[in-house]
């Protein structure tokens, strides 16, 4: 799926512009941070297993009726969500 420009760019996550209105592409990033940012690294696989723990929290979620922003994982570190 083909992003869109960046919105935004934090610790964990890069937002881009989705495909459609009002959807945007969540990037997962193997970025690591402790003590307020003052120490960064980089952990191999994190925004792999974030994308993972994510998608399952907000599916259950959405099984019991609290609505999320997901609409769906496209890969293994991007998720396509709502605004």
């Amino acid at each position: 799926m083909n992003k869109g420009k960046k919105l935004y760019e934090g610790k964990a996550k890069i937002l881009y512009e989705g495909p459609e209105k009002g959807t945007a592409i969540q990037h997962f990033k193997d970025d690591a941070t402790a003590f307020n940012n003052l120490k960064k690294s980089t952990v191999e696989g994190k925004g792999v297993l974030n994308n993972r723990i994510s998608e399952h929290i907000l599916n259950n979620l959405n099984q019991i009726g609290i609505k999320t922003h997901l609409i769906k994982r496209l890969n293994m570190r991007e998720q396509l969500i709502k605004l």
